[in-house]
């Protein structure tokens, strides 16, 4: 597969089959064990993780009893899903595709972002944000994980807060109140910090 440079300047498939991938994390994303500790994912709900690659978190969430999705332009990544769910005796979709041109066949409650955000151009964010309105039901929500850099160019590609709050906009979206986001440096990339962020429909 050779990088769509309408998506990204990568080739991702290259590089999960090249084990090239330092943004991964060998564990769960400390925020997403926050929230689950806190209580914001409930079973039964349906979760869709866009950019999944080989991310465990797709796995977490079918052991914590919600409907998984998780999808990615890379078949390498799927792969490797579909062969974690499969040694853990879990179900979920797992897709090979365009998250951009993908819809879900019904509404979902939850979109996990820990990469997908920061991996594609921002030229590309409009269109993101208008996918997750036609994903996620009224009341659904977004857990966001929001790169934070300092360097131009990408990706990952910076995703400073006053940008999002333009991008998910009050008129569409309900922001937290500013001391509930966190920040959780990413140890595989200079310690550059993400913000966590949950974000609801309106």
């Amino acid at each position: 597969m050779t990088p769509d440079e309408d998506r990204s300047p990568i080739d991702w498939e290259t590089r999960f089959r090249d084990n090239d991938t330092p943004w991964e994390r060998a564990t769960v994303h400390p925020a997403f064990a926050a929230w689950e500790a806190s209580g914001a994912f409930i079973a039964d709900e349906r979760v869709v993780v866009p950019g999944c690659g080989r991310s465990p978190e797709v796995l977490a969430f079918a052991k914590a009893g919600l409907t998984a999705a998780g999808i990615d332009l890379s078949p390498t990544a799927i792969d490797w899903q579909t062969d974690q769910f499969a040694t853990a005796k879990q179900s979920a979709r797992l897709i090979a595709g365009d998250v951009l041109a993908w819809t879900p066949p019904e509404p979902v409650d939850l979109v996990y972002d820990q990469t997908f955000l920061c991996a594609i151009h921002p030229r590309l964010r409009s269109d993101y944000e208008t996918t997750l309105l036609r994903w996620l039901k009224p009341g659904g929500r977004m857990l966001a994980l929001f790169m934070q850099k300092d360097e131009r160019g990408g990706p990952p590609y910076g995703c400073p807060l006053d940008v999002m709050r333009d991008l998910f906009s009050d008129m569409r979206w309900r922001w937290p109140e500013p001391e509930t986001i966190s920040t959780w440096p990413h140890p595989q990339l200079n310690g550059k910090p993400e913000l966590s962020a949950v974000l609801v429909k309106r």
